[in-house]
């Protein structure tokens, strides 16, 4: 007899009876506020053409790097998750390799991963066996079914999660094709999308060369004149914040930023372009460019989020075989006071910039991150992040930055997935989370019930709508 599956109503809250009741109270209020979601990687085009998903590996595997990492770390190939590698699409049969996952399905436990997906499966599916060998083809078949009808299409799934918003991530490059047919199609779904310019910013990324190209063609600048080249991204930022864009987006293996002259920007932008350039002229280019773009958005308004600190792509045969965004990424020591001090030094008092900083090194919340967003009216600090994304991460986070910066030089949560049906359940984490970090300051007497649901309201809905400008 199969398991049952089970979500059980208290999970995640304190085992202390008496402040798991607060929790329970806190989380009542908020469960089903409509969900900002003002940071993500999902594909604008579910949206636009509104086209049935096709299976159950397709839509909850093949896209989920927090998935097929785990998988990976345990010998099992790529190609039989049906991911695809730089050659084309995946040959692997979708129900087998939905079977793979099946039978290492406890590989999860105590994951993140396991709880979303619970969520997911019983929420969204109404599944009511856990998923195992013996269960993966009922899996796969109740939910094949379930994408076949009108009510899993992706706008009415987007309805039904309660979605206020969903802000999605393009390249400079993407001629937001799919934004404009959301928007001409009629249907009232507000999908946005954020400026990512990494591809034409960072000499090191492998495809910098043949982007920058494409960023002359697209835009009609000469983008090898450094005036130019700023003018390509002026003129790309506000063709996004017409479709609807409030953010950019910077993904720099540091926070490093840099305030030089006129002179030396066009004398190091003439060393990237010739290709002779070292890692650490690399490195100044990129920071340079934080401050650009924190000067262009005082121009256009766009809110800034720094997410610095991986090193992408670690795995090199990996890399060179499937390409990036392949769960081979790995955090680093990242330094703040320092590296943020050039930028901080020209804009740090203009209030009408915003900035949201996030980080992969818990080291610094308490002793960097805190204080700088405790002080600078242009910086928030953004949630717990990727490896971080979890309960414990997220405990960690207020508890560490809530003293110093408080609740308020927060911006409440943002999912960042590829995973467009995790979205409720990561925000439900979120929420849960947050209203059992309450619940403990008001038994201990340090805030008021009627504060923190406030304060768990900010968090939920209020806090993101206000801090992306939605």
């Amino acid at each position: 007899m199969p398991k049952k599956l089970v979500l059980h109503a208290d999970r995640l809250f304190p085992a202390d009876p008496a402040v798991r009741a607060i929790a329970r109270r806190l989380y009542g209020a908020v469960q089903d506020l409509p969900i900002i979601s003002p940071h993500g990687h999902t594909d604008p085009a579910w949206f636009a053409d509104n086209e049935p998903f096709g299976n159950a590996a397709e839509l909850l595997l093949a896209p989920d790097h927090y998935l097929y990492r785990m998988l990976y770390s345990q010998g099992i190939a790529l190609a039989s998750l049906g991911v695809p590698s730089r050659k084309g699409s995946s040959e692997a049969n979708p129900r087998e390799a939905w079977r793979v996952l099946a039978r290492n399905f406890h590989l999860f436990r105590g994951t993140p991963s396991a709880l979303w997906l619970s969520h997911v499966f019983s929420v969204v599916f109404g599944l009511d066996v856990v998923l195992e060998e013996k269960t993966a083809d009922h899996y796969f078949d109740v939910i094949g079914a379930a994408l076949r009808t009108e009510a899993f299409r992706p706008r009415a799934l987007f309805e039904r999660f309660n979605i206020e918003v969903l802000a999605t991530t393009e390249s400079p490059l993407d001629p937001l094709l799919q934004h404009r047919k959301i928007r001409e199609s009629g249907w009232r779904g507000r999908v946005v999308t954020t400026y990512r310019p990494d591809v034409v910013i960072d000499p090191e990324h492998e495809q910098f060369r043949g982007a920058l190209a494409q960023f002359g063609e697209l835009t009609g600048q000469d983008v090898h004149s450094w005036g130019g080249y700023l003018n390509a991204h002026r003129l790309r930022r506000a063709e996004f914040a017409r479709a609807g864009a409030t953010a950019t987006d910077h993904g720099h293996p540091t926070a490093r930023t840099a305030d030089l002259g006129q002179a030396e920007c066009e004398r190091l932008f003439a060393r990237v372009l010739s290709g002779r350039f070292t890692p650490d002229e690399a490195e100044l280019f990129r920071a340079q460019m934080l401050l650009e773009m924190a000067r262009m958005s005082l121009d256009d308004g766009l809110v800034m989020q720094i997410h610095p600190g991986a090193f992408r792509n670690h795995n090199l045969w990996l890399s060179e075989q499937y390409g990036r965004d392949k769960g081979a990424d790995v955090p680093m020591p990242t330094e703040y006071v320092n590296a943020l001090k050039p930028l901080l030094d020209r804009f740090g008092n203009d209030a009408r910039l915003s900035i949201i900083l996030f980080t992969l090194d818990e080291t610094t919340y308490s002793r960097e991150l805190a204080p700088l967003a405790g002080h600078y009216p242009v910086l928030k600090l953004g949630p717990a992040w990727w490896f971080h994304d979890s309960p414990e991460g997220m405990l960690r986070f207020r508890e560490q930055t809530t003293e110093t910066a408080g609740f308020y030089n927060t911006v409440g949560f943002n999912d960042d997935t590829r995973a467009f049906l995790s979205i409720p359940a990561r925000h439900d984490v979120a929420r849960r989370v947050d209203c059992s970090f309450l619940a403990r300051l008001v038994a201990e007497h340090r805030l008021d019930e009627d504060d923190a649901a406030l304060v768990a309201e900010d968090l939920a809905y209020r806090l993101p709508k206000a801090a992306y400008r939605l």
